[in-house]
């Protein structure tokens, strides 16, 4: 008896680890299959291999999987083998850490494991979505379809993310230049304005005593409020790290004016677009729904949906469990209503998550309009009361000199 190291997903959609001993490792899979799991890997206790050792960056890794989705989509729709699809995509990519993933793939592939099996010994790059999808794939021979669909899904995804990341930038730059142009102003261009009263014996404007002030408590503790941001970033990072805090943190952004729309929308429309996904490749609704709440990033409507989780396994369908739930728009659940009453949820799935990615564009652009302004006007206002206060110094100084 040999004890083997497995991941399984169970009927709730979570993944599963742990030990169990059997003669091989075929044994050990059935009975999982028994206990009402999924095996995703069955073998030796992963250390720290080749896939913990490759780069964490989040973005990189979503385009390399994004270009493997969509050439082995091509490459199968070809007609291509399997293991020589796996092999040119291979060649094609050109991050070389990504292609030795590839590889490592295929010499999985070759060694007698499924597709899903081998792109599961990588979990860093390849979700639970993703690995379910190909073992649906695989299990009705429609694998080159399934490719269709994670390609359109992680395209989508990531259409949606770039958009709303590119709508901030600009914002985010704007308030970072004029603060940046206040802090230079009180360092250096104050204080050379300042040294025209040390010997001046005029009575100085409120205004400028108030700027001065401010110029040299700047000067004076601007490395106390350097380190004291820091340490602000580095408790806040930490406490949103601990379950409570990411579950209050993400709470409450839903409530931010305007932001807090174009949040729930791009969750919405997220998770509207993984049910589509899974459902039309015949993965089960309970386990779709685990899957699916496995990728937002909202803890909070995660959490919503392990009540969803629990109406369906009561025989309510989805679409009221849904409603009941409270985070998602309330068209979300009058949409999944039409689905089941005409048996397509999976369209119905597909379609809601077409008018949340737009109605996230729209709610972005919203925000955007107004914070943009905003930033603007605040900082005119800063820099304008600075410029207003130098004026009224040099205004007294003339009458002095009159």
């Amino acid at each position: 008896m040999t004890t083997y190291f497995f991941k399984a997903v169970a009927s709730d959609g979570k993944m599963r680890t742990g030990t169990l001993a059997g003669e091989t490792d075929k044994a050990v899979t059935r009975e999982l299959r028994k206990q009402g799991l999924t095996p995703v890997y069955v073998g030796v206790e992963q250390k720290k291999s080749f896939a913990v050792k490759l780069p964490n960056f989040s973005g990189a890794k979503r385009k390399d999987v994004l270009f493997f989705t969509q050439e082995l989509s091509t490459l199968l729709n070809a007609g291509v083998p399997l293991d020589r699809a796996l092999g040119i995509a291979g060649e094609l990519t050109e991050r070389p850490q990504f292609r030795l993933l590839i590889l490592d793939v295929l010499r999985v592939l070759k060694g007698g494991r499924s597709l899903a099996d081998s792109l599961a010994t990588h979990p860093d790059y390849f979700s639970d979505l993703f690995i379910n999808m190909v073992r649906a794939g695989e299990a009705g021979g429609s694998l080159a379809q399934v490719f269709d669909r994670l390609s359109e899904f992680e395209r989508s995804r990531d259409d949606l993310r770039s958009y709303i990341i590119s709508a901030m930038i600009y914002p985010c730059l704007l308030a970072g230049v004029g603060l940046g142009s206040i802090v230079v102003l009180l360092t250096f261009v104050v204080p050379r304005f300042a040294s025209i009263f040390e010997d001046s014996h005029m009575k100085i404007p409120l205004p400028t005593m108030i700027m001065l002030e401010a110029s040299k408590i700047v000067q004076a503790w601007w490395w106390v409020a350097a380190l004291g941001m820091v340490a602000v970033l580095v408790a806040w990072r930490v406490y949103v790290r601990t379950g409570e805090g990411r579950l209050w943190w993400d709470t409450a952004r839903l409530k931010i004016p305007l932001l807090g729309d174009a949040l729930r929308k791009a969750e919405t429309a997220r998770f509207a677009r993984a049910m589509g996904t899974l459902v039309g490749n015949s993965v089960g609704l309970v386990q779709a729904i685990g899957i699916s709440a496995g990728i937002l990033n909202n803890r909070m409507m995660a959490a919503a949906l392990q009540g969803v989780s629990q109406g369906v396994k009561r025989g309510e369908g989805i679409a009221n469990p849904i409603r009941k739930a409270g985070v998602f728009p309330p068209l979300a659940a009058h949409l999944l209503t039409v689905g089941e009453e005409t048996g397509h949820l999976d369209q119905m799935f597909a379609r809601m998550a077409d008018i949340y990615e737009v109605d996230t564009r729209a709610a972005v652009k919203r925000f955007t309009s107004l914070f943009e302004p905003l930033v603007i006007l605040i900082m005119g206002i800063l820099v304008g009361a600075l410029i207003l206060s130098m004026l009224l110094a040099i205004t007294g100084i003339n009458d002095v000199n009159v």
